[in-house]
């Protein structure tokens, strides 16, 4: 296996992002699992620096997208030009055909904007007039969106939230971590914090997804899986209060991207089979994001992530 390539790619992931293992780690199972990943977080917590660094580390361009309320569906996907000089019309691709996009502040764009995202994301493909054009084949979206301001935002539906392979938050790091990100930017001004790391090519990447889906999933391990995004709709069978607190459970797109980040997860910790542990690691990111809970739940002051907990503490793993 090629997980060699993909340990130092963390590695040099974590020298350029100091203090968010979780994201970096989001990052690469996103990349292996060929999904797109939302952030959730405070500003200034390297989010557009943590694209970036993935895209230096694997043969690919990067391009970022901040978005805003003004902002149209052409200015992403790209437009028909008019060439006076031929008396033709020119497609003049936009930001959305590089490899990896950051789409920051995804919710401040109007719905027309996230609709066009949204076919990017979903086929992998833009629809320009009556024309529709391939976007490549090494394509990932990684969104965020801002919890401190609402003000202005169009939130995203819930259609469009569940095309997303995992929802991660991340906040404010410690201390120590922030003292070690002072030091890094101001070597970096001064030129001394040049880390070499050759990037993994395209070929590479597409032999790794390969290998992350033919891992050995046990029947009894796959049987856990379905049991834990069924106990989303389900719940009732459980705990009562577990019920009391799910308005609306996770669809069958959210196994199957469990099953693309488990499988990623046991490939990054050198394993060739899946085990209920790397199922139980990557349920939350997963599952945040697919489930919408009761009014009682959110009077109570409850959150998603302990209703998760809960949901990974009743079944019963094998």
């Amino acid at each position: 296996m090629a997980v060699n390539k993909f340990i130092e790619l963390k590695q040099y992931l974590d020298t350029q992002i100091i203090g968010q293992p979780q994201l970096t780690e989001a990052l690469l199972i996103a990349l292996l699992a060929d999904g797109h990943l939302l952030v959730e977080g405070p500003p200034g917590l390297a989010k557009t620096r943590a694209v970036n660094a993935l895209a230096k580390g694997v043969e690919g361009n990067f391009q970022r997208v901040q978005f805003t309320p003004d902002l149209l569906p052409s200015d992403i996907t790209g437009t028909d030009i008019y060439r006076q000089q031929t008396s033709e019309f020119v497609f003049e691709k936009g930001p959305l055909f590089h490899n990896l996009i950051l789409a920051d502040e995804i919710n401040r764009a109007p719905a027309k904007v996230q609709s066009a995202l949204l076919e990017a994301m979903a086929e992998r493909q833009v629809t320009v007039g009556k024309t529709t054009y391939k976007l490549p084949e090494l394509f990932m979206v990684m969104a965020t969106q801002n919890p401190l301001e609402q003000e202005g935002t169009y939130p995203l539906p819930e259609a469009q939230l569940d095309r997303f392979l995992m929802h991660l938050n991340i906040d404010y790091p410690k201390a120590e971590t922030e003292l070690a990100i002072l030091r890094l930017t101001r070597g970096e001004a001064l030129e001394q914090a040049q880390v070499n790391f050759e990037p993994i090519s395209q070929a590479e990447l597409f032999s790794a997804r390969k290998q992350v889906l033919s891992l050995h999933l046990a029947e009894p391990v796959e049987r856990y899986l379905v049991e834990l995004i069924i106990a989303t709709r389900d719940a009732r069978k459980l705990d009562d209060k577990l019920a009391a607190w799910l308005e609306f459970g996770a669809s069958p797109r959210a196994t199957i991207a469990l099953d693309k980040c488990a499988r990623a997860h046991a490939w990054l910790q050198g394993r060739d089979f899946v085990t209920p542990e790397d199922i139980q690691a990557v349920t939350a990111n997963v599952l945040r994001h697919r489930i919408i809970l009761s009014y009682e739940a959110q009077a109570d002051g409850i959150t998603k992530d302990e209703v998760i907990s809960r949901i990974l503490n009743l079944v019963p793993a094998p």
